[in-house]
């Protein structure tokens, strides 16, 4: 059986889409501003047609013609247009539009036509480009690239400015071992935005898995697939942010785009039929369901066999183990493991979602990593000044208390959700008045403080401070067992201005701006590492932790709320230390091996 989306061969052009309940089917063509209508015919749960020519680089879409009943789940509109599940690239982006969700009204002028690919060469099956134990940098390609003085003006904001030298010798410069792309899929805005004046910016609002965003990736495919071979080549491995937890159908107000108008049965949804919401955003992929875990494992191999993608990160990913309940043994864990494409892939679990048993941190399988925010918070209180020393050794240690036999911990002290690191140390509350939900959107507990002044400061004693607390708390990161993340331009002083949520903000990394003194630092730290690398990911078997003299802690120094320093040293013969902390002046030092 040819699968899914459209695929040329033989000569002609075949078209497959499921939607088990739809009375008729209609593969559109476009071409020279016309629509093209074909009557595709039913295969079991299927529909499929062929074309008797090739087509590539022709755009299409889908209409589903049944019942007219929301309230039941059949969401059956012949005006609507309908992206394929799996199309893999675009011809425009998607934008929000009120026709979107009325019945009746056609969207074919609104929505994106999906572009018939190519034969899509296979990359070259090898080991993940990923050092365990390594500096994942997480990076949002428009912003990070958007005023970059070095990159060619038209390369701007795109996935292919990521291959150019200056960019790559920045990742270089701080021995990164992968950058983790925030979303490259098309995304929707949503609904509450366009009336504010505002938009997305993140991309955690997808409308089908595989298509690339236009925006982002006007090279499509083979874009994605140089830009990777060029950070390879650098021996940088690339990890994408995936978002297979919703899409930006919404909820039951939301429009039909795709999966809703097709086969609305991919959500999951309550005994009373409502869509349960477990992810926040007004729906639910229901990875109890087959055909929903096979579009997840064709997103995966898709990105791998034609992109040479080292690895994903899942947002929100207990969804992916929901049946309606979290469960360790789900089947999509076993499936990738057995997948010959996936089964040595770097996976990284976001491991909570918002229903219910949802924090599930270090429940996801062995070979997994899982962000850590209990790293993030407790490092923060540590120096914030309410946090404890034994607390902090512990997650400096890889969370031996969270995860058994070795550290698959993501430790991280900032990420794109919540405060940048510099305004970690600048403010102690939220600014996100300009999102346009009156300061109650975001994080409201941050662990943060603002060293005697919230906000931007030209005091020289609080900006000494403030540089003191970056440095501390990055020695801290760079010092800790698991593998370790910086989101990009917190190694050199990046601020959303106190806005702990700025997804919908324009927020391009001004490359001028930088504090060229701590990205030195950070440099400084990331080589050290690099030479204690085998030691990261293993929890310290034969170390001793010490007082700053070099003598043994006592149980009762260890449970004392007021310790605020000590040592680790990598060996018990060892005298010279591996790290060293103390909060009484601000102070976090890695020290290279003997």
């Amino acid at each position: 059986m040819i699968g899914y989306g459209a695929t040329v061969q033989g000569g002609k052009t075949h078209f497959r889409v499921r939607s088990p309940l739809a009375s008729d089917m209609e593969l559109c063509l476009f071409a020279k501003g016309k629509e093209q209508r074909i009557t595709m015919r039913r295969d079991g749960e299927d529909w499929v047609v062929e074309v008797p020519r090739k087509l590539e680089g022709a755009s299409y879409g889908y209409r589903a013609d049944g019942e007219w009943q929301p309230d039941q789940g059949k969401w059956f509109d012949a005006s609507k247009l309908l992206v394929d599940p799996y199309a893999l690239e675009l011809d425009r982006q998607f934008v929000q539009h009120p026709s979107l969700a009325q019945h009746g009204a056609d969207t074919a002028d609104i929505v994106p036509r999906a572009i018939i690919p190519s034969s899509l060469p296979e990359v070259a099956h090898a080991p993940p480009n990923f050092t365990h134990g390594g500096l994942v940098y997480e990076l949002n390609v428009d912003s990070f690239t958007r005023l970059h003085p070095e990159v060619p003006e038209a390369q701007r904001g795109t996935i292919a400015a990521l291959a150019h030298p200056a960019v790559i010798a920045h990742l270089r410069k701080i021995s990164v071992s992968a950058v983790e792309l925030m979303p490259i899929t098309a995304w929707i805005d949503e609904r509450h935005l366009p009336p504010l004046g505002l938009a997305n910016h993140w991309g955690y609002n997808p409308v089908v898995p595989m298509a690339l965003d236009p925006g982002l990736c006007p090279g499509g495919v083979a874009e994605l697939r140089e830009t990777v071979a060029a950070l390879h080549d650098a021996g940088i491995g690339v990890i994408l942010d995936l978002v297979l937890n919703h899409t930006g159908e919404s909820d039951i107000h939301g429009g039909v785009l795709s999966l809703r108008g097709l086969d609305n049965s991919a959500y999951a949804h309550a005994s009373d039929g409502a869509l349960i919401n477990d992810t926040g955003c007004g729906n639910t992929l229901d990875f109890a369901r087959t055909h929903v875990r096979d579009m997840a494992l064709a997103t995966l191999r898709h990105f791998v066999r034609h992109c040479g993608i080292d690895g994903f990160r899942f947002d929100l990913a207990p969804i992916l183990a929901r049946g309606p309940g979290f469960d360790q043994a789900a089947p999509i864990f076993e499936e990738i493991a057995a997948d010959p494409w996936l089964a040595d892939r770097v996976m990284i679990a976001e491991p909570w979602d918002i229903g219910p048993g949802g924090y599930q941190l270090g429940n996801f399988p062995g070979n997994w990593l899982e962000w850590n925010d209990r790293y993030r918070d407790d490092v923060r209180r540590f120096w914030r000044g309410d946090g404890a020393a034994n607390v902090l050794a512990i997650r400096m240690a890889g969370s031996s208390d969270i995860f058994a036999t070795e550290s698959r911990s993501v430790n991280f002290l900032a990420a794109h959700d919540g405060f940048t690191l510099a305004d970690t140390v600048a403010y102690q509350q939220r600014h996100n008045h300009a999102n346009g939900e009156d300061n109650n959107d975001g994080h409201g507990e941050n662990f943060s403080w603002n060293s005697g002044a919230e906000g931007p400061s030209d005091d020289p004693e609080i900006l000494a401070r403030r540089s003191a607390d970056l440095r501390a708390l990055l020695g801290t990161l760079f010092a800790s067992m698991g593998t370790i993340m910086l989101t990009a331009g917190d190694e050199f002083g990046r601020s959303q201005n106190g806005n702990n949520n700025a997804y919908c903000q324009p927020m391009p990394i001004d490359w001028d701006a930088r504090d060229l003194a701590l990205e030195d630092h950070v440099a400084s730290l990331s080589a050290i590492r690099a030479s204690h690398i085998k030691a990261m990911t293993r929890f310290p078997q034969d170390g001793r932790w010490t007082d700053l003299a070099g003598e043994p802690l006592t149980d009762a120094q260890w449970n004392d709320p007021g310790l605020s320093a000590f040592a680790f040293h990598p060996s018990t013969q060892s005298d010279r230390p591996g790290f060293v902390i103390d909060r009484t002046v601000r102070s976090a030092k890695l020290l290279p091996p003997d």
